[in-house]
């Protein structure tokens, strides 16, 4: 008995097809730009199978639960339908890897921001001999860095990912952390905090090789203080703004330190105005100054953060 001329193993429609292909863009960019370990093979293994089955037609899941998306598509695709298509794909190729680069990129600085904020704090509180307050912030700074090198031990951002000394660096830094555990506590601060200071030209280091430019660390710095000048302005709080201003203040001196050109020295208008309007109690004015703050610094920030 001859098989019915409409058979085929070919079970995929063209949309479906498409989508596949699409969804094996993604993941393979999860894997690459977001994951590490197994994670990331298990996306690149799925990423393999979206391809295949894409490229092939078949989906052997479909014989076995008697499904199929094909429905007598003998039509060529238009020209049109091609163009949208591979427009689509490039958009996913080129824009999803710009952004995962940029964001990944973004949450690595994010991510030692937080951290550094605890050293910066035991490495002052130690040179001026404050030893209540130097160990308060050694052991958050002992905590936060033990997550940030777990995290980025198992898995790096693309950023630093042809880096071979960046695991040697994290363990250095690690093992100077751990070393002036004794001197913190009951020993000789001023010995703690020089051995601390040896920190930060490790990281200076690991940034510039890998294309950092201390700007960009700088301005993640700026931002987080300027969020919280931001959210007291948009509360129409005065005096919110006015405390917020201080550390506001401070950090982007070190992004003016790093580049003072006309686009930086609009934050600083912007802020000097907020901090203006702040002093003489124009609560109304506030929102709208705040604004003009996040725009100037999101205008440098996308470009050159």
């Amino acid at each position: 008995m001859n098989a019915p001329q409409n058979y085929s193993i070919f079970n995929e429609s063209r949309l479906d097809r498409f989508l596949r292909l699409l969804a094996g863009l993604v993941l393979f960019q999860i894997g690459f730009f977001w994951l590490g370990g197994l994670w990331q093979g298990l996306a690149y293994v799925l990423s393999g199978i979206m391809f295949l089955t894409a490229f092939t037609g078949i989906c052997p899941l479909y014989f076995v639960a008697g499904l199929a998306t094909a429905r007598g598509e003998g039509q060529p695709l238009s020209k049109v339908w091609l163009g949208v298509g591979l427009l689509l794909v490039a958009l996913v190729l080129i824009g999803g890897s710009y952004a995962s680069n940029f964001f990944s990129r973004k949450i690595f600085l994010e991510d030692f921001n937080q951290m550094n904020n605890f050293y910066k704090q035991a490495l002052f509180q130690t040179g001026q001999g404050h030893r209540e307050e130097a160990i308060q912030n050694y052991e958050q700074l002992r905590v936060e860095y033990a997550a940030f090198q777990q995290k980025y031990s198992a898995y790096q951002p693309y950023a630093v990912r042809g880096d071979d000394r960046f695991e040697a660096d994290l363990e250095n830094v690690a093992q100077t952390i751990a070393g002036v555990n004794e001197e913190v506590y009951d020993g000789d601060l001023q010995q703690a905090h020089v051995s601390l200071e040896a920190v930060r030209p490790v990281f200076q280091d690991i940034f510039k090789r890998n294309g950092f430019s201390m700007l960009a660390v700088a301005l993640v710095d700026f931002h987080d203080v300027m969020e919280v000048a931001l959210d007291a302005a948009t509360e129409k709080d005065a005096q919110g703004v006015l405390t917020a201003y201080t550390a506001a203040d401070t950090a982007l001196k070190v992004v003016e330190a790093e580049a003072n050109d006309a686009e930086i020295q609009t934050i600083r208008t912007n802020l000097e105005a907020l901090h203006t309007a702040a002093a003489d109690n124009q609560t109304e004015a506030l929102p709208d100054l705040a604004n003009q703050l996040k725009t100037s610094f999101v205008k440098v920030y996308l470009i050159r953060g």
